[in-house]
């Protein structure tokens, strides 16, 4: 059987955001694939009948169709196209037929969110700020916010709300804050709209975001959640009286495990939930092969007294059902990332999207009640059949006292009594999760003989509250030894792991973590540095998030602790380098801009020691997730071809 290569990419269909009718009697879901000769994706939604589990697509050509919607009476679905060029609103009758355009906004057209009429179309655009001061030639900041990974220098536009009527395409803006707003929820009595507005009190050091109320009939604007919190998502409950909220009011700052809070729009009382869920409640696995976002909030059950929602735990998204008392039950627990899922409120029914190591992902239906499950789509059997996936081995192991998990790879040729190179992965965040994902680059790596360890560290997500603040002011510590035991612990117990052949790469913290490492270490053969940290002092002032995610990790800014930065950046001890080095860094990323690569490699070059640096124009911070697939492709075979060469 052939193994999996960068370029299957081309071959392997990413299914997402599976959403259900309301009558429980068909799903609607996403279907995507890198498209080679434009150099882009190609996104269809589809419609699943659940009693006969046949699917039909319902959107064609070559754009992106994402974001299905049904209307609540169930007769039509919203979606976003950008066969324009933009993203723009559509809708088309649920039995099928053409679609028809709704919104012409210049930016293109956001979230959807449905007003229980089905009449009226809740979403976002980009505008300017009606207040902005605006000139083609010059831009001027007087705010934190220069810029963001996401959509560049910041030039006066606002996320703001729209209501569009279905019937006369009539957009009514509703807001004009500075700051980004992104549609939630709209109750069912059609009183209250919740929405999440990013960036309310502009010239806090951290942004922020809040969950904000607004009444449809005089569109005054109301503030829910406290302030200096980080409130992503809302959602009404059947009966209009609850709103359950996720986020979290920033006690570890951005190692703060996200709860479930709830609304009593009755007593006008904001609680915590979950105050002892010591679990992330939400998605927070890291994969890079899923093209589009899925719903993973709160979903509300008929009788409005419960509902379920997505936790991250020990390398797995799982499904729990609470309640108002604030009672959890787990409902699915499994070694897999489930990241998406749809209920239905009445008959406790679900139809989820799962992955693991060796399944990029399918939609499966569930009984929430006892259980059951059926596969529901085989997207990418057909190519798999002929292909040989690499299973994940998880593990747990003891370093300083603390309990540890990852994860190894045998390579795909693997036979007894043979040696093997081994890679180490380090993840990024740091307060993120490796999972039982897919994950593309380690089944390109691990078809060409290498096997592949990764763990998640002190600073990770997924294994309580003191573990995800353990990394804080200690970046290159305690994280730094948990690395190094992972590979200790493997090499102890796989004998056919070639200790004298081991690499080590990783992204974004992991591309700080891998130029940290080769400054303390020569044990690794070869390095590849992705979209790196190298300099914290620099990094405080070009980065969109720098001013304050170095106060939140590092615990010291650039005005009073210059040397505490200074010596926990792997640029200060670039001279004990003698690790072979490849850089991989995007041109356009705003969040470890590649100014933060260029230094360490003009550093190294000086030396004379061995690296190479290669950057891509376009690409954003998210170039190994959702980038050009042509620059997702070659950044893949320029790590594989580093590790072949070197390891």
């Amino acid at each position: 059987m052939d193994s999996i290569i960068a370029a299957d990419i081309y071959r392997l269909y990413s299914v997402t955001d599976p959403q259900l009718s309301p009558d429980g009697k068909r799903a609607a879901f996403v279907k995507t694939i890198a498209y080679e000769a434009a150099n882009t994706y190609v996104s269809h939604i589809h419609i699943l009948d659940l009693a006969d589990r046949q699917s039909s697509q319902w959107t064609f050509g070559s754009s992106r169709n994402q974001t299905p919607r049904w209307s609540p009476d169930g007769r039509k679905m919203a979606f976003v196209s950008d066969r324009t060029g933009k993203n723009q609103l559509y809708i088309m009758a649920s039995a099928g037929g053409e679609p028809e355009c709704l919104t012409d906004f210049p930016d293109g057209a956001g979230s959807i969110v449905w007003s229980p009429c089905s009449t009226k179309i809740l979403t976002s655009a980009r505008v300017q700020f009606h207040d902005a001061e605006t000139e083609s030639n010059f831009s001027k900041y007087e705010d934190f916010r220069i810029k963001s990974d996401a959509s560049g220098y910041f030039d006066g536009k606002n996320q703001q709300l729209f209501i569009v009527d279905t019937d006369t395409k009539e957009c009514t803006q509703i807001t004009n804050g500075q700051y980004d707003s992104c549609p939630s929820s709209w109750s069912p009595d059609g009183e209250w709209i919740a929405f999440q507005a990013s960036g309310i009190q502009t010239q806090e050091i951290h942004p922020g975001s809040d969950i904000c109320l607004i009444h449809t009939g005089n569109f005054n604007i109301s503030r829910l959640t406290p302030e200096g919190g980080s409130f992503t998502e809302a959602a009404w409950s059947p009966d209009s009286r609850y709103l359950a909220i996720t986020g979290h009011t920033g006690e570890y700052k951005g190692a703060t495990l996200p709860k479930i809070w709830l609304f009593d729009s009755h007593q006008k009382e904001l609680t915590c939930l979950t105050p002892y869920w010591d679990e992330f409640a939400g998605d927070t696995a890291i994969g890079d092969f899923h093209i589009g976002s899925s719903e993973t909030g709160v979903k509300w059950t008929d009788d409005s007294c419960g509902f379920y929602f997505i936790s991250s735990g020990r390398g797995s998204t799982s499904i729990y059902y609470g309640n108002i008392e604030g009672a959890i039950y787990p409902s699915r627990v499994e070694a897999e990332h489930i990241y998406g899922f749809s209920i239905n409120g009445s008959t406790h029914v679900a139809v989820i999207a799962v992955s693991s190591p060796d399944s990029p992902g399918e939609l499966y239906h569930l009984n929430l009640t006892n259980g059951n499950l059926v596969q529901l789509t085989f997207v990418n059997a057909a190519f798999l059949k002929d292909k040989k996936m690499n299973t994940a081995e998880s593990f747990s192991w003891t370093s300083g006292g603390q309990e540890l998990h990852g994860w190894l790879m045998k390579p795909s040729d693997w036979e007894e009594g043979r040696k093997y190179p081994l890679i180490l992965e380090i993840h990024g965040g740091p307060h993120a999760m490796y999972a039982n994902t897919y994950y593309h680059e380690f089944q390109t790596l691990a078809s060409r003989g290498f096997a592949v360890l990764y763990t998640n560290p002190r600073g990770s997500q997924g294994y309580g509250q003191d573990f995800a603040d353990a990394v804080r002011g200690d970046y290159g510590g305690h994280d730094y030894e948990d690395l190094m035991s992972a590979v200790d612990h493997v090499l102890g117990v796989y004998d056919f792991i070639d200790p004298e052949r081991i690499g080590v790469t990783g992204g974004s913290y992991g591309g700080f973590m891998t130029n940290w490492i080769i400054g303390r270490t020569d044990r690794f053969k070869a390095a590849v540095s992705q979209r790196c940290i190298s300099n914290w002092i620099s990094f405080y002032g070009v980065s969109d998030i720098g001013y304050y995610f170095t106060e939140w990790e590092l615990k010291g800014n650039l005005i009073h602790d210059p040397d505490l930065l200074w010596e926990h950046s792997p640029l200060k001890y670039v001279s004990k380098v003698e690790t072979p080095l490849l850089l991989l860094h995007g041109e356009n990323d705003y969040r470890c801009p590649v100014q933060q690569a260029e230094e360490f490699y003009t550093a190294l070059k000086r030396q004379q020691k061995e690296v190479c640096l290669i950057t891509y124009p376009g690409e954003n911070h998210e170039i190994t997730r959702s980038g050009k697939p042509h620059a997702r492709i070659h950044h893949i075979e320029q790590i594989r071809d580093w590790f072949l060469k070197h390891v």
